[in-house]
C-alpha cells in the first residue's frame, strides 16, 4: 500500500504542469464606463508574491488597460455608428479566437436586445469623448483606492524629495569645504558626480511616478 501511495503521489507531481491565466471581468457601471476586475491565477512562482510588492504587479495591467480602454472607446463609437444590430459590420472577427465575442454578442442581442437597461436611461447613451488625459488617468481610477500603490507613491515622492535635497546638500558641502576637507581634484570630482547622480535619480524617479501612477500616453503600432 505504501508503494502504491508513493507511486500515485509521484504521478500527480508529474501531471502538474505550470499554468498561467489572465482573468478579466468588465462590469458596466454607466454609459461609456466599466469597472474592470482582473486576476492572474497561476500554480508556479507563488514565492515571488512574498518578495515582490503588489504595486509592482499592478503596473503591467495598468499599462495594458490603458491601451485596451483606448481601443474599446474607439470600438464603442464604431458600434454606435453602425447600429447595435449591425455590430459585425464595425469589426472584423475572422478567427476561431473570436468565437466568444460572437457568442456574447448573440446572447446580448437575444436576451438584452443589444442594450443595457441603465437605471437612468438617456437619449444619447454614450457621453462626450473625454480627453486622453482623462481617459487614461491612473491616480483616481486606481492608485488612490489601492493601499499598495498609494503607499508606494508616498514613499517614492519622499525619496524624490530626499534625492533633490541630497544633490543640493552635496553642492553646498563642496562650496563650504573647498580648500579644506576636499583638496584633491579627484575628491571634488567624486563629490560633483554624487550631486549629479542624486539629481539625475530624482528626475528619473519623477518621470517613473508620472508614467506609472498618474498618466502615460497611449502607445500602439496603429496610433
Amino acid at each position: 500500500m505504501a508503494w502504491i501511495g508513493l507511486g500515485m503521489r509521484m504521478q500527480e507531481k508529474k501531471k502538474k504542469k505550470p499554468q498561467f491565466m489572465m482573468v478579466f471581468m468588465c462590469v458596466p457601471v454607466a454609459p461609456g464606463k466599466s469597472r474592470v476586475i482582473w486576476a492572474f491565477p497561476r500554480n508556479v512562482g507563488l514565492w515571488l508574491d512574498k518578495i515582490i510588492p503588489r504595486w509592482y504587479y499592478h503596473m503591467g495591467p495598468n499599462a495594458l488597460l490603458d491601451s485596451d480602454m483606448y481601443l474599446l472607446h474607439v470600438e464603442e463609437r464604431n458600434f454606435a455608428a453602425a447600429g447595435v444590430q449591425n455590430w459585425h459590420k464595425a469589426v472584423y472577427v475572422p478567427t476561431s479566437s473570436d468565437n466568444m465575442v460572437i457568442a456574447f454578442r448573440n446572447w446580448f442581442r437575444k436576451h438584452c436586445r443589444s442594450q443595457v437597461g441603465w437605471a437612468v436611461p438617456t437619449a444619447d447613451q454614450l457621453p462626450a469623448t473625454p480627453t486622453k488625459d482623462k481617459l487614461m488617468e491612473r491616480y483616481w481610477s486606481h492608485v488612490a483606492q489601492c493601499r499598495s500603490c498609494s503607499a508606494a507613491l508616498k514613499a517614492m515622492k519622499a525619496l524624490e524629495v530626499a534625492l533633490q535635497f541630497a544633490s543640493v546638500a552635496v553642492v553646498g558641502f563642496l562650496a563650504v569645504a573647498k580648500g579644506t576637507l576636499v583638496t584633491s581634484v579627484v575628491q571634488r570630482a567624486a563629490v560633483v558626480s554624487l550631486a549629479v547622480l542624486c539629481f539625475a535619480a530624482s528626475r528619473w524617479l519623477a518621470s517613473f511616478i508620472e508614467k506609472n501612477f498618474y498618466f502615460h500616453d497611449y502607445v500602439h503600432a496603429y496610433k
